[in-house]
């Protein structure tokens, strides 16, 4: 039997492949469970379609990303926070305040899409931090800590 499957299933396939497995299979475990649906002439039409309409609307996401990480790439922030006479920040420097400078400067970026690595940011200085606009498009934004 001709299955589309509706979610990955470990062993078997990717969501959206077209496979053929026993028919037990498929109408006593896959279709019940909603893990698969069967692969009619309409269902496969259908099919073909919303991943023609899901390929280009990913297309469309991924040029705007590309697009806000070209302007990105040239930015640089500065975070102020305050320090002791060491050059020790009191608590560190996190994503939130990356995200808030961002925002500052008009970029509309989530928190959670910001990663800054593996050390946490102490002391002042330089940094990198890397913005995950798109699955595909990444880009590094360097930004400085000062004392307030």
């Amino acid at each position: 039997m001709k299955i589309i499957l509706k979610q990955d299933i470990e062993k078997l396939g990717q969501k959206n492949d077209i496979l053929t497995v026993k028919t037990g299979y498929a109408r006593n475990y896959l279709i019940p469970k909603g893990f698969a649906i069967q692969a009619t002439d309409s269902a496969v039409k259908v099919h073909s379609e919303n991943l023609k309409q899901r390929a280009h609307k990913e297309e469309q996401i991924r040029k705007e990303a590309e697009k806000l990480a070209g302007k990105l790439a040239g930015v640089k922030l500065v975070i102020g926070a305050k320090v002791s006479s060491a050059g020790k920040i009191f608590g560190s420097v996190n994503t939130i305040q990356l995200s808030e400078a961002l925002n500052a400067k008009g970029f509309e970026i989530d928190r959670r899409n910001i990663i800054l690595g593996d050390d946490a940011v102490k002391e002042t200085g330089s940094y990198k931090a890397v913005v995950k606009l798109h699955r595909d498009v990444k880009v590094e934004i360097d930004f400085e800590v000062v004392a307030e």
